[in-house]
């Protein structure tokens, strides 16, 4: 199944906030509408972030949701894990392949070893990159993009 377009709204949400912070609770509304999204979809993912202490929220008038620490300290595998909980991006096969067939009967733990090699490389990599890196990299592109208008 790979991964799902969770880990990319929750990335977005986290980074929306970030922007944001200085000027307090951001609505789900206002973040679905960044997504271009239905806020009732950016609820259930900001409620996955906030069961995993990425984010706070605070309920009634004037209430919303914010980072629950500084971006610097959220990585993207953070959100990743936050929103897939713990699905595999390369999974194997939904049932078992024929025994009786010598590629079928070894496929499953030959695929297992690479795919857990590639997972590892991924979620490596997703370490490296902060909320606060993601928040970096669109300031620069919006002044390159400023500069061409």
């Amino acid at each position: 199944m790979g991964v799902s377009s969770r880990t990319a709204v929750a990335v977005h949400a986290l980074t929306f906030l970030a922007r944001w912070e200085q000027d307090g609770l951001q609505s789900s509304a206002k973040i679905a509408e960044s997504l271009d999204s239905n806020p009732v979809l950016v609820r259930r993912i900001l409620g996955l972030l906030r069961d995993n202490g990425l984010v706070a929220a605070a309920e009634g008038s004037g209430g919303g949701w914010r980072l629950a620490k500084p971006a610097e300290e959220i990585s993207l595998y953070d959100a990743y894990a936050a929103a897939e909980d713990g699905a595999s991006v390369l999974p194997v096969h939904a049932h078992p392949p024929n025994q009786g067939c010598m590629i079928g009967r070894h496929m499953q733990s030959v695929l297992e070893t690479e795919f857990a090699a590639a997972q590892h490389a991924m979620e490596d990599r997703l370490a490296q990159t902060s909320i606060a890196d993601m928040l970096r990299h669109m300031h620069q592109r919006e002044r390159i993009a400023s500069r061409s208008r």
